[in-house]
């Protein structure tokens, strides 16, 4: 994965072609026939809008011949001539809005369907690649592509080919009445702007990726300093982050100076071959006039014509440097629906159908990294109506259970079934439904109490919602704010303690009402009274419930119907509280130990 962009490793950027290719079905979608006819109606009316331009300067030249004669009594000629020239500009200029118009739902279509797949496939990729990921990156990849979308569908389709169209029409029109040379000259010169414009964005376009990369980190770096705010408040290190924010605003700087500086080179290059091209033109339309070949009428119909091109084809250097800027942006954001999703449903996979919630680990093994084994022949059954603790030292292996349960990984060996079923072998959604979480960090999203606890099943009724916060022993409180279940909890739910937070958190699974219960130290920042109302009422609950606690705390799991001690991903101890503690081995000693650390105080004074 690179390191400002998300995305896989690749040997170079991602071609401009593929990235249109991916664009394309976008804007011409299955099953959407109104959105095709509108793609059909738009390249008519774009058609007729150049084709109506090329012919607005053959009305202005037969005007000109007309008035250039001696004789006025066919004055009416050049008064109808000039009124089909203003008409001829007036519908170039109705046909090319009304292009815009039909085309407008298409976009902006495009542009939502293209930010709502990415989302959704941001969703779908693994625990693995989110817990790799750049946020702030991430968000600005998006952001950034689907503005390029817009983009370049507003110029790409609407300036880049309407105004090669109209290049292809001029050199015809300029064959046909001039002869071959003028439409050589003609064409010559656009080829060599173009050439040009191509040769020097392509080596520019080094400095807009590095512009973009600084960015994003730049970006990710506010994010992620704002984010942890207070720790930096904690250890006084704004200096250092406003370095590190500078570190990344200086590469930003320095490639955005080159970009500036090479887009000077490139519009000198453009002035000077239109300069050149112009010139050697109208020189042969003047002396075709001179020769006699040619009327007044002719050279004015060449220099129109010249014009009319030079004024799009400056703004197509413009709009070429801003296509591939777009492009850039989008390879990004369409890098991203490249990554592999991982974990995925796999083919046939049937819905998790949940009679008891008997949960088995039969042999499981598994290791984020080869190199590094986690869990190693780990078997247990939870029953349903039955609790099963797991405790052990910190890196042993505990939250690494959830994780596969939950399958954000798949098990390397072994296998976990539900109710006799794989859950490598059920739909995703379904096995995530039937188990209800209350992680120990607790991160609440930056909406209202009410949002957060609804979130367990946004279709309840404010009475669920209710009953879910008094059994959270969290309700009194939220009753006793001055905005009650309408307060926002602030950026991960800051503006709560630690411990309304875990309440939150409990309120919200319990209203999901599932099959299977986690809890990972759910009530370790509860004070005493409160857990043991929590512990109480969560017993209750689990009664005819599969239950599994992940503890640090063991006074909290001394009812557990079986309590797992892992160490280096192995159980090496399993019972109850009470056998475990006669058995006089690892849960003995770390009971010993957190009951002499009670019975201690924390910190001790010396002279």
């Amino acid at each position: 994965m690179r390191s400002m962009e998300p995305g896989p490793a690749k040997t170079g950027p991602r071609k401009d072609l593929q990235t249109i290719r991916t664009l394309l079905p976008y804007l011409w979608p299955k099953g959407e026939a109104e959105l095709r006819l509108r793609v059909v109606c738009a390249m008519a009316l774009l058609a007729l809008a150049k084709v109506t331009n090329v012919a607005v300067p053959i009305f202005y030249k037969h005007a000109v011949d007309a008035l250039s004669t001696d004789t006025v009594r066919i004055l009416a000629v050049p008064v109808a001539l000039l009124v089909g020239y203003g008409l001829a500009r007036v519908l170039a200029q109705t046909f090319g809005e009304l292009r815009d118009a039909v085309f407008a739902k298409v976009a902006q279509r495009a542009i939502r369907m293209a930010g709502l797949r990415t989302f959704q496939h941001l969703h779908c990729l693994s625990l693995r690649f989110h817990m790799d990921r750049k946020t702030g990156g991430v968000s600005r990849a998006v952001e950034r592509g689907t503005k390029g979308i817009e983009f370049l569908l507003t110029f790409m389709l609407f300036n880049v080919l309407p105004t090669l169209l109209e290049i292809a029409l001029v050199c015809a029109v300029m064959w046909k009445l001039y002869g071959v040379w003028y439409a050589l000259a003609t064409f010559l010169t656009m080829a060599v702007y173009i050439a040009w414009t191509l040769i020097i964005t392509e080596w520019r376009i080094q400095y807009r990726r590095t512009m973009n990369e600084t960015d994003s980190e730049a970006n990710t770096r506010a994010i992620d300093s704002l984010l942890n705010f207070e720790t930096v408040k904690y250890f006084g290190n704004e200096d250092h982050e406003a370095r590190r924010f500078d570190a990344s605003l200086k590469g930003y700087e320095r490639a955005a100076v080159k970009s500036k500086t090479t887009l000077s080179y490139l519009n000198i290059g453009q002035g000077a071959i239109i300069a050149v091209g112009v010139t050697v033109v109208m020189l042969m339309a003047a002396n075709g006039v001179v020769g006699g070949v040619m009327t007044l009428g002719d050279f004015v119909l060449v220099n129109a014509y010249l014009i009319q091109l030079f004024l799009p084809l400056n703004f197509l250097g413009f709009v070429y440097r801003e296509i591939k800027r777009s492009l850039t942006d989008m390879e990004t954001m369409f890098e991203l629906l490249d990554e592999n999703a991982e974990i995925e449903d796999a083919p046939g996979a049937r819905a998790l159908a949940v009679n008891g919630g008997r949960v088995v680990f039969d042999d499981v093994s598994f290791a984020y990294d080869s190199r590094r084994p986690v869990l190693e022949g780990v078997s247990f059954a939870v029953e349903p109506g039955r609790t099963v603790a797991i405790v052990g030292s910190s890196g042993a292996g505990k939250s690494t259970i959830s994780r596969l349960l939950f399958r954000f990984y798949d098990v390397t060996g072994g296998r976990i079934t539900i109710d006799g079923q794989d859950i490598r072998d059920v739909i995703q959604e379904s096995l995530r439904a039937a188990i209800g979480m209350v992680p120990q960090d607790t991160v609440l999203f930056n909406d209202t109490i009410y949002y957060n606890i609804s979130y367990g099943d946004p279709d309840a009724s404010t009475e669920a919602i209710y009953e879910a916060a008094s059994t959270a022993r969290i309700h009194d409180f939220i009753a006793g704010l001055p905005e009650g279940y309408e307060t926002r909890v602030g950026e991960r739910g800051l503006k709560l303690s630690g411990g309304e937070k875990q309440r939150v958190a409990i309120a919200r699974a319990l209203l999901k009402n599932p099959k299977i219960f986690f809890f990972d130290e759910a009530t370790s920042a509860l004070d005493s009274n409160t857990e043991k109302e929590i512990q109480d009422n969560l017993r209750e609950l689990s009664k005819h419930r599969t239950t599994l606690v992940i503890a640090h705390r063991l006074s909290t799991i001394i009812h557990a119907d079986q309590i797992l001690v892992l160490d280096q991903g192995e159980i090496v101890e399993r019972g109850t509280h009470r056998t475990l503690l006669e058995n006089s081995g690892k849960y003995e000693a770390m009971w010993r130990e957190q009951k002499k650390s009670r019975t201690q105080p924390n910190f001790s004074i010396t002279s």
